[in-house]
């Protein structure tokens, strides 16, 4: 009997130590802790916290930080809003102009820059600094220097400023291409004033487009928008900082952030260093983008659009139309046909293949695969044209004779000059950041006369306005054919 119940007891307590020992042995392994969660109102004693690396798996980003922590600059700017108060008893005697007041708004603003050459050239967004009479830039080390605009370019929201000096610390180009979602990546920059301040999170998303461009720009501008999304924390102020990998490498300019308040809400957005680096390369060396231009319209491929015109998929780009003389019609592309590959890389969206496009010059060659409308596939070689229709580039010196303090301008054509019924002048046929933008000049006014002198022609103009060094007055008319008066100084 005796015998009987030690058995039973032993198999009692083998039967109640095995199940935990098995709970026991697995638990053991875990990689965080118990803790007590609410779900409901219920306490769950078994919940534990999710583990995504940190010291257990040696992620570290100290490495990436010090790599590229010295290369992001704060940018400040002041901004000067010049308005010509005219004085019409003075004019009726001494002529335009004459007893006129200038009258001046000041204002300022911030963001973040990043060294890309020893010699001291910059990169930031051009909404950094838009319409700044003044742009400093404070390095890591708190030294600050002047800064110059070298030139902007709206359409992918970047702008290369220089400094003077040498032995500044630039840091390394990365490759956006080879960016994969879920990789890890760091915001550097300078929100809220916060010098040298430093966020991670993951690459949400590619090539994404969310309109702000467009939002941004006037309708002359056509917007390049294939953003790199991320989760990283950007918030004012980070504007024009670097993204960089776990490397420290640059992997794009932080642009822009998703939010409902102005601060950060999840998402931000990052211009691809692929597209800045040829953007800043054009910059500095011609002083504007080289932009080349397929010549048609483009449409993501919808549920609707592929129903409508019996496409097998949503893959590649939809060709909504060929625009005459464009690149596109010379290599007898057509309308109703699929854009599916640049070279050798698919492209699945707008903005994807717009920061293809991007990349390259007028005068590049594109190899392109097709889709054509029976679904056979098709290489069509195209050669890409500026928006005048060449495929040349332009040289520095011819686009100098025509550029000046961030506009461009062109001559009048007989036309216009009947229809305003004048016999000089030129026109603005773009303008940017810079002085002519900043005291309120916009594209398609007509500049008459500079400091009350005939302007016969765009060499003359930019002449004078390139080599003045005291005040200037312009007399504009608007395209409706009203005078108007703007003063600056230089």
């Amino acid at each position: 009997m005796i015998t009987n119940n030690l058995k039973l007891f032993i198999f009692g307590l083998i039967g109640g130590t095995l199940p935990l020992s098995t709970y026991l042995i697995f638990t053991s392994g875990s990689n965080g802790n118990i803790q007590d969660e609410v779900v409901g109102n219920v306490r769950n004693p078994y919940a534990r916290t999710a583990s995504f690396g940190g010291p257990e798996t040696g992620l570290s980003f100290v490495e990436a930080s010090q790599n590229s922590i010295n290369s992001v600059v704060h940018v400040t700017t002041k901004v000067v809003q010049t308005s010509f108060q005219r004085d019409l008893f003075q004019e009726f005697f001494y002529g335009p102009g004459a007893g006129g007041r200038e009258f001046k708004q000041y204002g300022s603003g911030s963001g973040s820059g990043v060294i890309v050459s020893e010699d001291g050239y910059i990169v930031t967004n051009n909404h950094v600094i838009e319409n700044a009479a003044e742009i400093e830039v404070i390095l890591n080390d708190n030294t600050k220097y002047s800064a110059k605009l070298i030139g902007s370019d709206p359409s992918t929201d970047i702008a290369v400023l220089k400094i003077e000096g040498s032995g500044f610390q630039p840091i390394v180009l990365g490759n956006s291409d080879d960016l994969q979602i879920g990789e890890w990546v760091l915001a550097v920059g300078n929100p809220f004033n916060l010098t040298s301040t430093v966020t991670a999170g993951i690459v949400s998303a590619k090539a994404r487009n969310i309109n702000l461009l467009a939002e941004r720009s006037d309708a002359t501008v056509v917007p390049i928008e294939s953003f790199i999304q991320t989760d990283a924390a950007v918030n004012p102020g980070n504007s024009g900082g670097a993204l960089v990998n776990t490397r420290g490498e640059l992997v794009g300019i932080n642009t822009a952030i998703a939010s409902q308040t102005g601060s950060y809400a999840g998402y931000s957005f990052a211009v691809p260093v692929n597209l800045v680096q040829k953007v800043m390369s054009d910059i500095i060396d011609y002083g504007i983008v080289q932009r080349g231009f397929m010549g048609v319209q483009i449409a993501d491929i919808t549920q609707e659009i592929k129903e409508t015109n019996d496409l097998p998929n949503t893959k590649g780009v939809f060709i909504a139309s060929v625009i005459e003389g464009g690149s596109a019609e010379d290599a007898k592309v057509k309308q109703g046909e699929v854009i599916l590959k640049i070279g050798t890389k698919e492209v699945n969206s707008v903005a994807a293949l717009q920061e293809e496009i991007g990349k390259r010059r007028p005068g590049d060659r594109v190899s392109l695969t097709i889709r054509e409308k029976d679904g056979s596939e098709a290489i069509k070689e195209l050669v890409l044209k500026n928006k005048d229709g060449e495929t040349k580039l332009i040289s520095k010196e011819e686009i100098s004779k025509n550029q000046s303090l961030g506009a461009t301008f062109e001559e009048l054509t007989s036309k216009e000059k009947e229809e305003l019924n004048i016999t000089y002048g030129v026109k603005i046929s773009s303008i940017n950041a810079g002085k002519l933008k900043s005291i309120g000049l916009t594209e398609g006014m007509i500049i008459v006369k500079i400091n009350n002198e005939a302007v016969e022609s765009v060499e003359q103009l930019t002449t004078k306005l390139n080599g003045m060094n005291k005040g200037v007055l312009l007399e504009v008319l608007t395209e409706t054919g009203k005078k108007e008066y703007y003063g600056f100084g230089l």
